[in-house]
C-alpha cells in the first residue's frame, strides 16, 4: 500500500507547526480532556475511508476499485485545533500521520515523544482520553498502524546520523509504536499494579515491590494477596488482579531463544555481531546463571549499538533493534537472580550493568569509554579504599547519567503535559524503572553501603533508605523548616530561613538556609558558587530519597554537610547539645561583609575604553567584571574582545534626575527608603514588614528607572564610543550589556549571577532601554535579598555596565583553577555547555577534572537545548544530542595554557595578596578560546574549618586495602 495514503489525513488535519492563532488555555485543555473521557468517541469524530485520490468516503462506501485507502476515525474539530494551535497531539492515529512531520526534528521530536506519553497515560488511566473511546470499533486499525510503523522505521533507519544521534529515543519508541506485534509488557505490568494500588490502598506495598525490585516472586505475591483479601475485592478489582497475573506470567515466561535465534538468522547483513548473537542463542539457555548471561548480554547490547550502521538494510536495523530490546528484557529478568556473594562479584555486576547502559542508549559510547577503565574488573586480590571509593563514585555517576538521559529526552514534553494532566509526571520514572538503571542502582546502593561502612562515612538522613546515594556538595549547617518540592521549582517562593529539597535547582535562587537537589546541575553554576561561597549546606540525592523525605515536609529540621560529603538531616527536636550550640547567639553571630566605598569615583562621568582600565579600577571607576576583563585584555589581547565601560559616575549622575511621580530625585527616593526602613527597625517593626515595605518601594524605583530619560550628552558619547571601539555605528554591532556592581566578585562575597546580563542586543533603542534595565537590576527582589543577608552596607550599591561585542561561541562555560570536591589545587574543574551562556545557569554541563597530564569526565552534558547569537541580534534556540563530547583535546590544552598564565601573571601584574583559585568564564569558536570574565573563586572559610563539620567527617586511611573476597 503506498505510504502517501496513510498520512493523507495528517496533511489535512495537522498543517504546520507554527501557532497561527491564540493558544488554548490550560484550563480549556483540562476541560476538553474530561469531555473526551466521557465521550464514546473521545477525540474522534466518525469513521471514514481515506483514499489515495484524496477523497474521504463513508464506512460502507470503500475506495473505488484500483484506488487504495485506509479506514479509521477522523478527528473532532477541537482535537485538530489543539494540535494546530498548541502542538498537542492527542490519541494520534499513526495511519493518518505524515511520517516526515511525525519525526519532528525542528521541535526536538516532540511529536513522537507525545505519542509515547499518550500511550503511557492510556495504560495508567484506563485509556485516558480514550476511556470510553477505546471501545469505538474501527477507530484504529491495528494492521494499518503496524504497516505504518514498519514503513516509518524503514525510512528513518536509513539515516546513519539520525540513528547515531537519537539511539536512545529511537530504541525507546520501538516499545510504543506498533511495527511487529510487539508489546511493552513491563510498562503494562507497572501500570496495572499502580491502578490496583489506587483502587485498593492495601496493595501499595506490593506495588512498591513490583515497581522497585521486580522478580518472579511477584507472581506468588499477587496470588497470595488476592486470596487473602478475596472477601474485600469487588468484581472489578478481581478482574484487575486477574489481568495483572496474566501480565506477570507473560513477563516472567522464559525468553523464546529459538525465536530469537530465527530472528538473528533472518538478518541479511553479515556484521560480526550477527555471529556473536547466533553463538549466544546457541550456547545460552534460560537456566544459565545470571552471572554468565548478564556479561554476555551487556557485550551484545554494546556491539549491536556500535555495529548497527554496518547493517545496510533498514529492515535489518529494525530487526536488530528489536533483538536488542529482547536481550534487555532478558537482562532485566536475570538481574534480580544475580546475588553476589563477595565484593569481587558485586563489582563485576556493577561493571557489566554499567556497560549495558551504553548498549541501551542511557549513556553514550564515548562516555562509557571515558570511565570503563575505572570500573573494569580487578585482577588482584584486594583493592584500596581510595580506589574502591572512586569506583563507587563512578558507578553512582552512571546511574545519575542514565536517569539524566531519560529526563533530557522527555522532560520538556512531560512538563507541558503535566500542566493539564498530573499523571504525566510518572512517565519519566516509568522509563527509568523499565531500564537497566533500576538493577544498576540497586547494585550501586549495595556497594555504597559497604564503602560507607569501610570509610566510616555514615549519612544520617531521617532513617530513610538508600542513604549511600546521598552525597554532600558544599559544606555548611542550618536549621529551619524542611520544604520538599517534587515539581517545578521555578514557581516556588523561597525563604531565607527554610531548607529546600528540589528535583532540580532553580536558576534564579533567592537566599535559602540549605538546599538539596536530585539534579545537581553542575559544580560551577551560579547557584552552586553562591552556596559554596556563603556556607549554605548543599547535597545531591536521588528520586527515591526525595519521595521518602516528603513525609517530613513542613517539619523543623537540622541539616549539615561536612567538607568530605557526610550529610546529616534530623528533626530539630533530636539535635544534640553540640548541634544546638551551633545556633546560640554567640556561636551563630555572622560577620557581615562591608563593601568599601571610600575610593569610589562618582565624579567620572565619561564612557571608558576597556583597554584603558585594569584590575586596579575595580570598585573605584567600575565593577570587577570590566576592571578584570580590562586586565585580561592586557594579558591576552588576542583572546579578549574590545569593550567599553559605562562607569559608576554615569549611573549616579542619572540617579540625580527628578523621579517621575515623585517630588524628589531617584537617588533621594532610594535614600529615603533606607532611612524609613531604619526608623521602622528602631520602632520594633517586624523584619517581614520592613522587607515588604522595601520591596514595594524598590518595585516603584525599578519602574521609574525604566521610564528615565537618558541624558542627550551621554547618548551622543555612547554613539561615538561604538564607532571608536567597535568600528561600527551603534545598531550594527550585537553586544552584551553586563551589570557590573561594586558589590560582587569580592574576596568574601561572589554575588555570581545576581544582576542582569542582556545577550546580543543590536538595535540602538534596545541598547538604550537595556542600559536602564541593567541599572535597575540590583534593585530586584532576588539581588536585594542576597545583599541584605550578607552585606553590612547593601544600600551603597553602584552599577557600572560592561559593553562587549557578542562572540557566537559554539560552546562556553566556566573554569575553576582548582579541583572542587575532587582533585588538588593544581588541577582545573571545567564545565561546558553548547552555545552561549554555558554552565552558569545550572545546565547539566559536561564537567571535567583536568590535571597536567589527564582529564577525568565528572559528568557528561544532559542539556537538550542551547542558544546561539545571530548577527541580527537576540538569541536562537537549538536542540542537541550527546553522542559526541563538547570539548576536545585541543581545547583542553588551551585551558591548561591559559590557566598557567593566569596563575603566574595576575599576582605579578596586579600586586594582589590573593592566593586562591580563580573562576573564569570563557568560550570557544572554531577552537579559539575567548575569555569573558574572571573573578576570585570564593569558598566559605568558616564552613571549611568548622569544628562540628570536621567532627562528622570520616576519619579514614585511603591507603587501607580490602580483600575482594570480603563477604557481603
Amino acid at each position: 500500500m503506498p505510504v502517501i495514503i496513510r498520512y493523507s489525513l495528517a496533511l489535512l488535519l495537522f498543517t504546520g507547526l507554527q501557532t497561527t492563532a491564540q493558544e488554548y488555555s490550560t484550563a480549556t485543555i483540562k476541560n476538553t480532556i474530561q469531555d473526551f473521557k466521557k465521550d464514546a468517541r473521545g477525540p474522534y469524530l466518525r469513521i471514514r475511508w481515506f483514499c489515495e485520490d484524496g477523497t474521504m468516503r463513508e464506512p460502507k462506501d470503500p475506495c473505488p476499485e484500483g484506488v487504495d485507502g485506509v479506514q479509521h476515525a477522523s478527528y473532532k474539530e477541537i482535537t485538530k485545533n489543539i494540535a494546530d494551535k498548541n502542538q498537542f497531539y492527542f490519541a494520534e492515529i499513526l495511519a493518518a500521520a505524515n511520517p516526515k512531520k511525525f519525526w519532528d526534528a525542528a521541535n526536538n521530536n516532540s511529536r513522537i515523544k507525545q505519542y509515547q506519553i499518550n500511550k503511557y497515560l492510556q495504560s495508567v488511566d484506563d485509556g485516558w482520553i480514550l476511556q470510553r473511546a477505546q471501545y469505538y470499533r474501527g477507530a484504529i486499525q491495528s494492521e494499518d498502524e503496524e504497516a505504518w510503523g514498519i514503513d516509518f522505521y524503514k525510512d528513518l533507519l536509513k539515516q546513519d546520523n539520525i540513528l547515531e544521534a537519537n539511539y536512545y529515543l529511537i530504541r525507546q519508541s520501538l516499545k510504543d509504536i506498533p511495527h511487529a506485534g510487539d508489546d511493552n509488557i513491563a510498562q503494562r505490568m507497572r501500570s496495572e499494579s499502580k491502578v490496583i494500588a489506587e483502587l485498593f490502598p492495601k496493595f501499595m506495598d506490593a506495588r512498591v515491590k513490583i515497581h522497585g525490585q521486580p522478580d518472579v516472586s511477584d507472581i506468588a505475591l499477587v496470588q497470595q494477596f488476592q486470596q487473602k483479601y478475596q472477601d474485600q475485592l469487588s468484581p472489578k478489582l478481581n478482574t484487575e488482579f486477574d489481568n495483572l497475573l496474566v501480565t506477570l506470567n507473560e513477563y516472567y515466561a522464559p525468553i523464546n531463544l529459538q525465536g530469537l535465534k530465527n530472528k538473528v538468522a533472518s538478518l541479511k547483513s553479515d556484521a560480526a555481531v550477527k555471529d556473536q548473537l547466533l553463538k549466544f542463542t546457541t550456547t545460552i539457555n534460560n537456566d544459565t546463571p545470571a552471572s554468565v548471561v548478564i556479561p554476555a548480554i551487556s557485550d551484545l547490547l554494546c556491539n549491536i549499538r556500535t555495529q548497527i550502521t554496518q547493517l545496510q538494510k533498514p529492515t535489518d536495523r529494525l530487526a536488530i533493534l528489536d533483538i536488542s530490546l529482547k536481550l534487555e528484557e532478558m537482562l532485566l529478568k536475570k538481574a534480580a537472580s544475580w546475588e553476589p556473594k563477595d565484593l569481587r562479584e558485586l563489582l563485576d555486576k556493577v561493571y557489566h550493568l554499567s556497560y549495558a547502559t551504553a548498549g541501551t542508549g542511557l549513556t553514550e559510547v564515548w562516555e562509557w569509554e571515558q570511565i570503563a577503565a575505572t570500573l573494569a574488573p580487578i585482577k588482584y586480590t584486594n583493592v584500596s579504599l581510595d580506589e574502591l571509593n572512586s569506583m563507587l563514585t563512578t558507578s553512582r555517576n552512571v546511574v545519575q547519567w542514565s536517569a539524566a538521559m531519560v529526563k533530557a529526552t522527555y522532560d520538556a514534553d512531560v512538563e507541558k503535559y503535566t500542566e493539564f494532566e498530573a499523571l504525566s509526571a510518572g512517565f519519566i520514572d516509568d522509563r527509568v524503572r523499565s531500564s537497566v538503571a533500576l538493577p544498576l542502582g540497586k547494585a550501586v546502593s549495595e556497594l555504597g553501603d559497604l564503602v560507607s561502612e569501610k570509610l566510616n562515612l555514615e549519612n544520617k538522613v531521617m532513617r530513610i533508605s538508600n542513604q549511600s546515594a546521598i552525597h554532600g556538595l558544599n559544606p555548611g549547617y542550618a536549621m529551619g523548616e524542611l520544604v520538599v518540592v517534587p515539581g517545578n521549582p521555578d514557581a516556588v517562593e523561597v525563604s531565607s530561613n527554610k531548607i529546600y529539597v528540589f528535583k532540580r535547582p532553580p536558576s534564579d535562587l533567592k537566599p535559602v538556609a540549605g538546599i538539596a537537589t536530585v539534579d545537581e546541575g553542575n559544580l560551577v553554576s551560579h547557584v552552586q558558587l553562591l552556596a559554596r561561597n556563603l556556607g549554605i549546606p548543599n547535597a545531591a540525592l536521588i528520586d527515591s530519597n526525595l519521595e521518602a523525605l516528603q513525609e517530613f515536609n513542613g517539619k523543623e529540621v537540622f541539616y549539615a554537610v561536612s567538607n568530605k560529603g557526610t550529610v546529616i538531616l534530623k528533626l530539630a527536636e533530636d539535635m544534640s547539645k553540640e548541634e544546638k550550640q551551633l545556633f546560640s547567639q554567640e556561636e551563630r553571630k555572622q560577620t557581615k561583609i562591608a563593601v568599601p566605598i571610600e575610593k569610589i569615583r562618582l565624579d567620572l562621568k565619561n564612557i571608558l575604553n576597556m583597554r584603558d582600565i585594569d584590575a586596579s579600577a575595580s570598585g573605584k571607576l567600575a565593577g570587577p567584571k570590566a576592571a578584570n576583563l580590562g586586565q585580561l585584555k592586557k594579558m591576552f589581547p588576542e583572546h579578549v574582545v574590545e569593550g567599553l565601560v559605562i562607569p559608576f559616575g554615569i549611573f549616579r549622575d542619572h540617579m540625580d534626575l527628578p523621579m517621575p511621580g515623585q517630588s524628589v530625585s531617584y537617588w533621594q527616593f532610594l535614600t529615603d527608603m533606607f532611612a524609613s526602613a531604619d526608623k521602622m527597625r528602631k520602632a520594633g517593626t517586624s523584619a517581614g514588614q520592613i522587607e515588604a515595605f522595601q520591596l514595594n518601594k524598590l518595585a516603584t524605583l525599578r519602574a521609574a528607572i525604566a521610564e528615565m530619560k537618558l541624558k542627550p550628552a551621554f547618548v551622543s558619547e555612547l554613539r561615538a564610543s561604538f564607532i571608536t571601539n567597535f568600528d561600527k555605528p551603534i545598531g550594527q554591532t550585537p553586544v552584551f550589556l553586563r551589570s557590573d556592581t561594586n558589590m560582587e566578585d569580592l574576596k568574601e562575597f561572589t554575588g555570581a549571577g545576581l544582576n542582569l546580563t542582556l545577550f546580543n542586543v543590536v538595535e540602538e533603542q534596545k541598547i538604550l532601554e537595556g542600559i536602564k534595565s541593567v541599572w535597575a537590576s540590583p534593585y530586584t527582589e532576588r539581588s536585594f535579598k542576597w545583599r541584605q543577608v550578607y552585606l553590612s552596607n547593601p544600600e551603597n550599591v553602584f552599577p557600572s555596565i560592561l559593553v562587549i561585542p557578542s562572540v557566537d561561541v559554539e560552546y562556553s562555560g566556566v573554569m575553576i583553577t582548582k579541583g572542587i570536591n575532587e582533585g588538588t589545587d593544581e588541577d582545573l574543574t571545567v564545565a561546558f555547555s553548547r552555545g552561549a551562556g554555558g554552565a552558569v545557569d545550572g545546565q547539566a554541563a559536561e564537567t571535567r577534572l583536568v590535571s597536567s597530564n589527564s582529564d577525568l569526565l565528572l559528568a557528561p552534558a544532559r542539556q537538550p537545548d542551547y542558544i546561539r547569537l545571530p548577527a541580527t541580534g537576540g538569541t536562537k534556540k537549538y536542540s542537541t544530542s550527546f553522542e559526541k563530547p563538547i570539548i576536545n583535546q585541543k581545547n583542553i590544552e588551551s585551558l591548561r595554557e591559559v590557566a598557567k598564565e593566569i596563575r603566574e601573571k595576575i599576582p605579578q601584574q596586579t600586586d594582589t595578596d590573593y592566593e586562591g583559585a580563580y573562576d573564569v568564564e570563557l568560550g570557544f569558536h572554531d577552537d579559539k578560546l575567548w575569555l569573558f570574565q574572571i573573578r576570585p573563586f570564593v569558598e566559605n572559610k568558616n564552613a571549611l574549618s568548622n569544628g562540628y563539620l570536621d567532627s562528622i567527617s570520616p576519619k579514614t586511611n585511603p591507603e587501607e586495602y580490602i580483600d575482594l573476597d570480603t563477604k557481603l
